[in-house]
C-alpha cells in the first residue's frame, strides 16, 4: 500500500498583504487603501503645517515686508512723502548720533548684564544639584522672579532705585558705600545701566540655573565620584568636567541671552519717570535701541528710518550671537 502525501498549503503572504483588499477589474484602489496612504504619505506634514503657516504668518512676513519699508520714505504725518529711497535711511544711521547712543547703552547694558547672570546661574544650578534639604522648594523658589509679571517687577524696582527714598540707597548707606549725597540712579550712565542690569539679572538668572540643572541631572554621579577621588574640589569640578559635559546648554543660554539682552524694552522704558516719551532718561543715558525704534515710529512717525534701525539691530544681533557661541563653544571645549 503507497501512502500518498498531502501537499503542503500555501504559504502565506503576510497578514497586512492578505487582509488588504484587492483592486477592481478597472485597477482602482479602494477607498480604505487610498485613505491608509495618504494617511501614511501626508497627514504628518498636514499635523505641522500650522506651526509652518504661523510663522510664515507672523515671523517671516513681517520681516520681509519690514525691509521694504526700510528701503522706502514711509512717514505717517506726511502722506505726499512716499516712494522708494534705497539705501538712505541705512545711510542716516551713520551719522545719526541718536542711534550710536543706543547702541553704546544696549551693549553696556547687555554686558552688565548677560555675564553676571549666566555666570551665578551656573553656580546655583550647581548648589541645586547637590543634596539638600527642601530642595524642591529652593528649586521652585529660584523660578519666581522668572513667573512674576515684567511689567509689576520693573515698577517696582523703579520704586527700589528711587533717589531719596530708595531702598538701595538705604543699603549702601547702612554698608558706608554711598557717599554724602544720595545717588541719582537715572542721571547717569553708569547707575542707570547698574540699575536696569539687575532687574534684568533679578529675573533671569533662576530660568537660565533651571536650564543648566536639567542639563546637570544628565551627567552620571560616577564621573564626579572618581574626580573626588582624585581630589577635585566642587569648584574644579565645575569648571572642569559640568561645564564643559553642557557646553550646548551654555552656547544655547548665551544665544538666547544675546537675544533678549541687545533687544531690550520693558525695562529702561518702565524705569524712565516719563515712560511714554520713551527718551531714557533727560539725556539718552540709558535709552536702548528698540526704545529708539519704538521713538521713531511711533512718536516721530517715521516708520521708514525705524525699519532701517530694526533691520541694522537684527544684523547685530545674528553677529553677536553667531561670536557669542563660538567664543562659548571654544572655552567650554578647551577645558580638560
Amino acid at each position: 500500500m503507497s501512502a500518498t502525501r498531502a501537499a503542503p498549503p500555501p504559504r502565506s503572504r503576510g497578514r497586512a498583504h492578505a487582509q488588504s483588499p484587492e483592486p477592481d477589474r478597472r485597477g482602482n484602489q479602494p477607498w480604505s487603501n487610498r485613505l491608509h496612504r495618504f494617511d501614511m504619505r501626508y497627514m504628518p506634514y498636514i499635523l505641522i503645517s500650522p506651526f509652518f503657516l504661523l510663522f510664515i504668518a507672523f515671523g517671516l512676513f513681517p520681516i520681509i515686508f519690514n525691509g521694504v519699508v526700510a528701503l522706502r520714505h514711509w512717514r505717517l504725518d506726511d502722506a505726499e512723502l512716499t516712494g522708494w529711497a534705497g539705501l538712505a535711511n541705512f545711510e542716516r544711521l551713520l551719522t545719526d548720533d541718536r542711534f550710536w547712543n543706543a547702541l553704546y547703552n544696549t551693549f553696556g547694558i547687555f554686558i552688565l548684564s548677560t555675564v553676571p547672570q549666566l555666570f551665578l546661574a551656573l553656580i546655583i544650578a550647581s548648589l541645586l544639584n547637590r543634596k539638600l534639604r527642601a530642595q524642591t522648594w529652593f528649586r521652585v523658589g529660584i523660578l519666581l522672579p522668572y513667573i512674576t509679571p515684567i511689567t509689576a517687577s520693573t515698577l517696582l524696582f523703579a520704586v527700589f532705585f528711587a533717589r531719596d527714598f530708595g531702598v538701595a540707597n538705604w543699603v549702601l548707606d547702612v554698608l558706608n558705600l554711598r557717599g554724602e549725597a544720595p545717588i541719582d540712579w537715572r542721571s547717569t550712565k553708569t547707575a542707570s545701566w547698574i540699575a536696569i542690569a539687575t532687574m534684568v539679572n533679578w529675573k533671569w538668572i533662576g530660568y537660565n540655573a533651571l536650564i543648566y540643572l536639567a542639563a546637570m541631572q544628565a551627567i552620571p554621579r560616577d564621573i564626579y565620584e572618581a574626580a573626588a577621588v582624585d581630589g577635585a574640589g566642587p569648584w574644579r569640578q565645575l569648571w572642569q568636567i559640568t561645564v564643559p559635559m553642557i557646553r550646548p546648554v551654555v552656547v544655547f543660554t548665551v544665544i538666547l541671552s544675546t537675544i533678549g539682552g541687545l533687544q531690550l524694552f520693558t525695562e529702561p522704558m518702565l524705569f524712565n519717570q516719563n515712560a511714554q516719551a520713551a527718551t531714557g532718561g533727560s539725556n539718552g543715558q540709558f535709552q536702548t535701541i528698540a526704545q529708539l525704534i519704538y521713538k521713531v515710529g511711533w512718536k516721530d512717525l517715521n516708520l521708514g528710518y525705524a525699519a532701517a534701525m530694526s533691520w541694522a539691530l537684527f544684523l547685530i544681533i545674528v553677529i553677536i550671537a553667531v561670536v557669542n557661541a563660538l567664543i562659548a563653544n571654544r572655552l567650554g571645549g578647551g577645558r580638560k
